[in-house]
């Protein structure tokens, strides 16, 4: 009887052949062999193989099934190096929320047409990206969010979507084509709702809640500022316990309405030791002798793209430029040309490069990082 590659698992040209099962988030990576016989897995007629290890393997980890999916894949064509793996995808800059720490200042309405976000897309896919973090302001208040929503299955992607959670119910949950949600909690109650406003931090678990039970993985985020410093045992005992799929914690960089809120800052040696908290591998990762953001690049609401979302005031292009065009224009960030000289250089990957500028110059270092690490 012929294996067929499994519906939520899709073959990939990155630095090494791999195979990528989008609904469990695990990528394999293959040898040419491998590679060879899981495309022929993915034709019309399937295969058969005599390694039956390497089959009961692949059908066990959910790669390979008896059922044939009947879905039009995608071509696979070699990525370019390094690959542009995840992707931000900030649709809009509107927002329902005002919160104190935000990066975004001035939220002037700005949205991605559905035009170009398909066209990122489609881009995105063809060079064999990976996950795609829709994101804003809040997503959902995109004018044209259904039709978003409606072309989303039609990619081979992981899609993510960022939320404050407010927005959701189980009207928006039921038809939701998403993989995955990342909310933002800032502390428990009372040093949540310091940030987002009262009521916020209740109504925002709740909906937490109802998405997990609609089956979706949810994951958190969250920013250490002056009023949750006590919280993160609690947070990590409570992520846990209803099943939260990765925690996240970082330090807002002092942008946006955050210079203005001078309560809310902490000092590097203040915050650096509660970077210790979270769980899991993250949205997205790195690899050994390269900082943060390797795999990365972003969509700004006005068509630009950057590195990431700190740098959208240093355009390399925009979405009519071709998302290949502007990932060469980004140049990633080796380690060895830091002025971070300590072992701890290949867990931290230099730490936030905009932070690190900030605080002292391009190739200084992110001294919040440094001090989880004690070494300031």
């Amino acid at each position: 009887m012929n294996y067929f590659l499994s519906k939520e698992a899709v073959l990939k040209r990155l630095e090494s052949p791999s195979v990528y099962h989008i609904e469990k988030d695990e990528l394999y990576e293959l040898d040419d062999e491998a590679f060879k016989f899981l495309r022929k897995c993915s034709s019309e007629n399937g295969c058969i193989s005599e390694d039956k290890k390497f089959t009961d393997y692949c059908a066990k980890e959910g790669i390979l099934s008896r059922k044939k999916s009947g879905l039009k894949r995608p071509p696979i064509k070699k990525s370019p190096a390094p690959s542009l793996r995840y992707l931000e995808l900030q649709v809009t800059d509107r927002c329902n929320l005002r919160c104190r720490h935000c990066y975004i200042e001035d939220k002037t309405g700005k949205e991605l047409s559905l035009s170009l976000i398909t066209r990122a897309l489609k881009e995105f896919e063809a060079m064999q990206g990976l996950r795609v973090l829709i994101t804003g302001g809040e997503p959902l208040l995109h004018s044209r969010f259904k039709e978003i929503n409606s072309i989303l299955p039609k990619f081979f992607l992981r899609k993510i979507l960022f939320t404050n959670g407010l927005l959701l119910n189980k009207n928006i949950l039921n038809d939701l084509n998403v993989h995955e949600m990342q909310v933002s909690i800032d502390g428990m109650e009372k040093a949540h709702d310091s940030l987002r406003g009262k009521g916020r931090f209740k109504r925002t678990m709740q909906n937490i809640m109802l998405a997990i039970e609609c089956g979706f993985d949810v994951s958190i985020s969250t920013m250490v500022h002056s009023k949750n410093t006590g919280d993160f045992d609690k947070m990590e005992k409570l992520f846990k316990k209803i099943g939260i799929k990765d925690w996240t914690v970082d330090i807002p960089c002092i942008t946006g309405r955050l210079r203005e809120n001078t309560e809310f800052q902490l000092s590097p040696k203040q915050a650096g030791k509660y970077l210790k908290y979270g769980y899991s591998g993250g949205i997205h990762s790195g690899e050994k002798g390269f900082g943060c953001g390797l795999h990365l690049m972003s969509i700004s609401a006005n068509g630009k793209i950057s590195k990431c979302t700190f740098y959208s005031d240093r355009a390399v292009g925009t979405i009519k430029d071709g998302l290949r065009k502007c990932w060469g224009k980004i140049k990633p960030v080796r380690l060895d040309k830091l002025e971070c000289d300590c072992k701890y250089i290949e867990k931290c990957r230099g730490g936030c490069r905009y932070r690190a500028e900030m605080l002292e110059d391009a190739k200084g270092k992110d001294l919040y990082r440094c001090a989880l690490y004690r070494i300031i």
